[in-house]
Formats: C-alpha cells, structure tokens, sequence
C-alpha cells in the first residue's frame, strides 16, 4: 500500500533473481504502492535490515505511488494481496486489468494466498514476508521462463 515493506523487499529480491539468470538487461521490475502514504521515503528500515541479511539491498529505493503509466509500460503487475488487487484493478484502466495477477500465485513452496503485511508484527514477520517473496520471485522466472510451476499445495 505505502511501498516501504513488501513492494520494495520484491522489487530487490527480483532483481536479484533476475541477475542470477542473466536476465538483468531483459527484465523492468519496478516497485509502487496503492496509496501516497510514504513519497519519496526509503523502505522501512526493519524491511531494510532484514534483507541485507540476506544479501539484499533496499537503500537506494524509494516510494511512490502506483502511476497511470505503469499499466501501459508493464506487461505484468503483482500485488501482495486481496485489498490491493481491488485498489490496483480501480486504478487500472479496464484495457490493461488482465495484467495485474497477486505475487503469491507464483508461490511453490509456501502455500499462500498472499504475501502478509509484516508493517505491525515482529521480526518473524519480515522474515516470513523474505520466504514468501524468494519464493514467489523463483516461481515468477520459472513462469516466465516457460518452466511449469512445482506448486505447493494449497
């Protein structure tokens, strides 16, 4: 929603993953949030601490809210969950909603609907949220890759 936690965390860890493929130079991954609660601020700082951990890096990114040339210059827009599929398909214009897909879809290991907002909780949400994304972001390139996905069972 705000673009300091988990759009951020995913826009990192994909590029990351698209680096490891070689896929770099092929990929735009750009993160933004529903609503314009944080321009301009870096990623939370405990989203920061702990990707780093996981060799991840946060710093240089910096909210902003989703824009209506998004939908054009992108071929795919994932949200984290329920409420920002339904914002994200509000904003959209209807020549472009068959875009946006929710990130847990590419999920194969975790079981799960959506990634969980870890912005109240704890340290275990941050790192829950890392396990969701890595994950979803390997499925996410095997998709796109043409590789069927392993899927967990939901």
């Amino acid at each position: 929603m705000g673009n300091i936690c988990r759009s951020p965390t995913a826009e990192a860890v994909a590029r990351a993953k698209a680096v490891q493929r070689g896929w770099a130079d092929r990929l735009l991954i750009d993160s933004a949030g529903t609503h314009n609660f944080h321009p301009g601020s870096p990623p939370d700082a405990r989203s920061q601490r702990h990707a780093q951990a996981r060799g991840y890096d946060l710093s240089s990114l910096r909210a902003r809210q989703v824009m209506d040339g998004d939908f054009s210059r992108h071929d795919l827009i994932l949200v984290m969950d329920w409420d920002n599929l339904s914002l994200t398909e509000d904003l959209c214009p209807a020549m472009h909603r068959g875009k946006i897909r929710r990130l847990a879809e590419f999920a194969q290991r975790h079981p799960t609907e959506v990634i969980p907002d870890p912005y109240y909780g704890g340290a275990a949400g941050f790192e829950q949220v890392l396990d969701l994304i890595e994950d979803a972001c390997d499925g996410l390139l095997d998709h796109l890759q043409g590789r069927p996905a392993a899927r967990a069972a939901r």
